[in-house]
């Protein structure tokens, strides 16, 4: 069991990561907290639901529910109003505290919602995806998506704890693991060489699921996440370099229909779509891309990107929050462990997009 903790100019909170934790979510509950509202999915809430209700029952606090669709195509306005009108209907006050029970859908839909209710409620993450407990119930970063651009709508609102129970990802699919393990393997990339070569060592072990691998992976993810967020917290810097991939990554799913492919599958392929374009810009060497590529591989990550066409990639990624003006920026890498974010024009992106998607 450890305990981390995120920090920045306005407040900061602990990161509880370890097995068997799960009751440990109400430790979390402020004592003056007037009500709880559990915001989860069907999916997830039908395997833990019940074990969330006894432990929050110990609290003596009225207690209630919101299910919404399990999917990334239902992180919308429409679902986002249906969760406020439960909100409403249930009395929830300024006192009142917001549980996110799921993956990154749940997540960053329920963390967008306590933002919002009556200006901010306080809210806490269990994320149940490996993917949601490397990255997005970490930081404070919130958002819906639009059908021109994913978490284009949104707000940086911090929760006041995230609970991480690594038992949870024993339920996982096995897609819902390799789509996670995308997101590990970003931190590596961005900052940590000697991460990534622990990735290329133990991706077996997290594929099998194996705890203390997992731990390992979630903990250092988690300890990179939060050095930067502590940095920058409203993205005004370092921390557009946690989207490596994720420009391109943003036009697959936008591209395709969000929830054709998962969010970590489309990081993947972005990715490397990313580190073919620092290539031609910083000169990464080949044998890191195939690194890269083998590696992804090894985790069932898809390698090549769908075939959208060159000009509705570049539309989708003129939507990316990085982009200024019609300048689209990319994050790239210089090296394994090094990222920068920089400006490069469409006509080498196009070059790069042509050579990295299906015939």
């Amino acid at each position: 069991m450890s305990t981390l903790f995120v920090h920045t100019s306005d407040t900061h909170y602990p990161i509880k990561i370890g097995r068997n934790n799960f009751e440990d979510i109400s430790s979390f509950i402020p004592a003056n907290t007037s009500s709880i509202f559990v915001l989860s999915n069907t999916t997830v809430y039908n395997l833990y639901g019940n074990r969330l209700n006894t432990c929050l029952n110990q609290l003596n606090k009225p207690i209630h529910t919101y299910c919404m669709p399990d999917g990334e195509q239902y992180k919308n306005i429409d679902i986002l109003n249906e969760a406020f009108t439960h909100m409403l209907k249930a009395g929830l006050d300024r006192r009142s505290v917001l549980v996110a029970l799921g993956g990154g859908v749940v997540g960053d839909l329920a963390g967008f919602a306590s933002a919002c209710y009556m200006r901010g409620i306080r809210f806490i993450q269990v994320p149940t995806t490996i993917l949601s407990q490397v990255d997005s119930s970490v930081g404070g970063k919130t958002a819906i998506n639009h059908p021109l651009g994913k978490n284009m709508i949104g707000a940086f609102y911090q929760p006041i704890a995230v609970n991480i129970d690594v038992d949870v990802i024993q339920t996982l699919p096995d897609r819902e693991v390799s789509a996670g393990l995308a997101e590990v393997v970003k931190y590596g990339l961005i900052m940590d060489a000697e991460f990534f070569d622990w990735c290329e060592e133990n991706v077996q072990a997290l594929r099998q699921r194996q705890p203390q691998a997992l731990i390992y992976a979630i903990q250092k993810s988690c300890e990179c996440k939060a050095k930067i967020v502590s940095e920058d917290e409203k993205e005004q810097g370092r921390r557009a370099l946690l989207n490596l991939g994720h420009t391109f990554g943003h036009a697959i799913e936008a591209g395709l229909g969000f929830g054709t492919w998962l969010h970590g599958e489309a990081v993947a392929c972005g990715i490397i779509q990313a580190a073919e374009l620092s290539h031609e810009v910083y000169g990464l060497p080949k044998a890191d891309i195939l690194r890269i590529r083998q590696l992804f591989e090894r985790m069932n990550c898809p390698t090549m990107a769908p075939n959208l066409g060159t000009d509705k990639w570049l539309d989708y990624m003129r939507h990316d929050k990085k982009s200024i003006g019609k300048e689209i920026h990319y994050i790239l890498l210089k090296r394994i462990g090094e990222a920068v974010m920089t400006p490069v024009k469409d006509e080498l992106v196009s070059q790069v997009i042509e050579r990295t998607v299906e015939a």
